[in-house]
């Protein structure tokens, strides 16, 4: 079986950077970790980013422009990226930027051209990597757990299971993971919440370590109110959009009591998806932003059955996870396997997902 150094790319629902890492794999296991690190977006590229993923799938006539920037800042993060780290690898995988997701229209929109990024690049590039599964009538999410399974075989082994990978960026999502047993949905909203209510307060980006959150006090009648959304009880497979949960119920607060209520939704949201499982995990381990929270993460231990514990501890680096997962399911579709399954995103068989576009063509 033939390994490939692969790069991967991807960019968040929180527009918050381009994460980057190369691994070595033949899309079964994992040969090698390379590099990883996250490059940010030029601040109106952001802004853009993010005020269109906020409209909802309207004002499409600015989307071919935001795409050639969401290209372009690839490119120079790509570019440096190879160069650091004196890398030349078989192939790039470009996510691109998600600015609309809607899997009961069966559409799903990543800005971005993997053409011009495979010229720019002179190298291979996969794109594309949700389209063909949501043409197989899958939800287009959540594509990493395959990825999860790889790691739970290569670095955790069989006694810790079952477990839960849980991923906590702008929305969360969770792979249930129990011998050959795969489930996989998006949760409920993760960091985005309460990053953009602290945002609208002009008290910085996000709620750096919980700081703010942790002074403030819980509205139990409107968190109570706001957990009846029914999406939070529908069983997986499913997925979100960021904007498919509103915090609006939080609004009259004051600053810390509506963090506060909002990082408990969160919380609270992520157990009763514990309740959608087959079983319950002995082991949750946290990845992305939100276990750099230590109010949320305490929040989580104090709710779920299973032991919370960051991805960090058990050498499975968070920050780099998902575009280690973009690399290794480019090397699945260039090996001819399958990169999303019934059980992950609804799709009607497991499908091999993304297309190769290859440099001046």
């Amino acid at each position: 079986m033939t390994n490939w150094s692969i790069v991967g790319t991807i960019s968040g629902t929180s527009a918050d950077g381009i994460d980057l890492a190369e691994i070595v794999t033949d899309g079964r296991t994992v040969a090698r970790f390379g590099a990883a690190e996250t490059a940010g977006y030029r601040p109106l590229t952001k802004q853009r980013v993010l005020a269109a993923a906020g409209k909802k799938g309207t004002h499409r006539e600015t989307w071919p422009g935001i795409a050639k920037e969401v290209t372009a800042d690839h490119g120079a993060a790509i570019s440096a990226f190879l160069k650091k780290h004196d890398l030349k690898p078989d192939a790039v995988v470009f996510h691109g930027q998600t600015v609309w997701h809607d899997p009961k229209s069966g559409e799903t929109v990543q800005l971005g051209d993997p053409q011009a990024l495979a010229n720019e690049l002179n190298l291979p590039v996969v794109g594309d990597v949700r389209l063909a599964d949501m043409a197989a009538g899958g939800e287009g999410a959540p594509l990493v757990p395959v990825y999860h399974q790889a790691l739970a075989k290569t670095l955790l082994g069989e006694a810790r299971e079952p477990l839960c990978f849980l991923n906590i960026g702008g929305v969360s999502n969770l792979t249930f993971i129990d011998g050959d047993d795969l489930l996989a949905f998006d949760i409920g909203p993760g960091n985005a919440l309460p990053d953009d209510w602290v945002r609208r307060h002009g008290a910085g980006d996000y709620d750096a370590g919980g700081e703010i959150s942790a002074r403030g006090k819980v509205n139990e009648e409107r968190l109570t109110e706001a957990l009846k959304h029914p999406f939070l009880s529908e069983p997986g497979p499913k997925s979100l959009d960021r904007y498919s949960f509103s915090g609006d119920f939080a609004e009259g607060l004051n600053l810390e009591d509506g963090a506060a209520t909002l990082l408990t939704f969160t919380a609270e949201a992520i157990a009763k998806a514990e309740a959608l499982l087959p079983r319950m995990p002995r082991l949750w381990l946290v990845c992305g932003g939100g276990r750099l929270n230590p109010v949320l993460m305490r929040a989580l231990a104090d709710r779920l059955t299973g032991t919370v514990q960051s991805a960090d501890e058990f050498k499975i680096d968070g920050d780099a996870l998902e575009a280690q997962a973009m690399a290794f399911l480019g090397a699945r579709l260039m090996a001819g396997l399958p990169t999303t399954f019934p059980e992950t995103t609804g799709v009607s068989a497991p499908t091999s997902g993304g297309r190769l576009y290859k440099p001046g063509t």
